[in-house]
């Protein structure tokens, strides 16, 4: 039964939850977003929240669709809350995740909202202009004209508030091994979930290192001074409990091998589930070409189960799984 039952429950479990992950030293906490779901629309209050009540993690989404968004207000909103989760001292800790979005329950919900692609322009289109708009904002690019008889200036004002840093810290939501190589040609971080919008025929794990060995080489190619970052998602339940069993033993068949079918007109690969004793997780885990060419791994959890059970679970993955792919909890 879902521990979930409302919005309000969805909100307050994922601070509580987050707070949870960083006692067991787990290093960040990511969140969904979709709109016309109770999946955390509004993810900066959220994220704020987050960051007042915890210290080292990092704090992210995964992802936040652009077509939904204004861009300058975003920017504020996201400064914001960055420069709250660094009141421990030194840099915010937002790592946020954007994109065009996925398929979600309403029919050109971004349209609601006052969104609609110009002629000639598709929501993907929308959605990287607007990502370019934002990205300007938070790195201090001046986006309005200064009014003298208030300012005694004449120059382009900049959104504030600024927050250092959080410019290098945006992730673009990647499904195709194209839009990562579009990704490093923007300067951008490279996030790619437990879905691709293509299939070629060869396991996930192969086809997303192959995404991201493209992404690394464009990065270079583009000639940028930093290092990028690349996560994966996977979905991880380790069975260690009669009620780890009940809930999960069923599916831990079924969902060992990649599933490939359609998604928005198209062929789409989704990536296996790894479901079972925690020694086989990790053995798993570490064969996975993908997870092996990224610098992190998101966990999705089952959030629906509540805060003591994904706090349980996490802490396995911590002591058990993680150490196989080279990754050691912070305390």
């Amino acid at each position: 039964m879902s521990g979930t039952r409302s919005g309000r429950d969805a909100l307050v479990q994922s601070i509580e939850l987050a707070v949870a992950a960083e006692e067991a030293g787990i290093d960040g906490a990511y969140f969904r977003v979709h709109h016309f779901a109770r999946q955390l629309a509004s993810p900066f209050p959220l994220l704020a929240a987050i960051g007042a009540r915890t210290s080292r993690i990092e704090i992210g989404t995964g992802v936040i669709d652009m077509r939904y968004e204004n861009p300058l207000y975003m920017a504020e909103e996201a400064a914001a809350a960055d420069l709250i989760s660094a009141h421990a001292g030194g840099e915010g800790r937002l790592q946020l995740g954007v994109s065009r979005g996925s398929p979600e329950t309403a029919l050109d919900g971004a349209h609601a909202f006052g969104f609609i692609p110009g002629d000639g322009q598709s929501d993907a289109d929308l959605a990287r202009a607007k990502t370019e708009v934002f990205r300007a904002a938070i790195a201090g690019a001046g986006v309005a004209p200064a009014n003298p008889q208030m300012t005694g200036t004449s120059g382009m004002l900049p959104i504030q508030p600024q927050s250092p840093g959080l410019a290098d810290r945006i992730w673009w939501g990647s499904g195709t091994r194209a839009t990562a190589e579009w990704t490093a040609q923007q300067g951008m971080n490279l996030m790619s979930s437990t879905l691709l919008t293509e299939d070629t025929g060869v396991p996930f794990d192969e086809l997303q290192a192959e995404q991201i060995g493209l992404y690394r080489q464009a990065w270079a190619a583009a000639g940028w001074e930093r290092e990028p970052r690349v996560s994966v998602s996977r979905s991880i339940l380790p069975i260690l409990t009669d009620e780890d069993r009940g809930l999960f033993g069923e599916r831990a068949a079924a969902d060992s091998e990649d599933q490939v079918g359609f998604l928005d007109g198209g062929l789409a690969r989704f990536g296996k589930s790894y479901i079972g004793e925690p020694d086989r997780i990790a053995a798993e885990l570490a064969k996975d070409a993908a997870v092996r060419e990224a610098d992190t791994l998101l966990v999705t959890v089952p959030n629906q189960l509540g805060v003591d059970y994904n706090a349980k679970l996490l802490a396995t993955i911590a002591a058990h799984i993680a150490p196989a792919i080279g990754w050691t909890p912070t305390r």
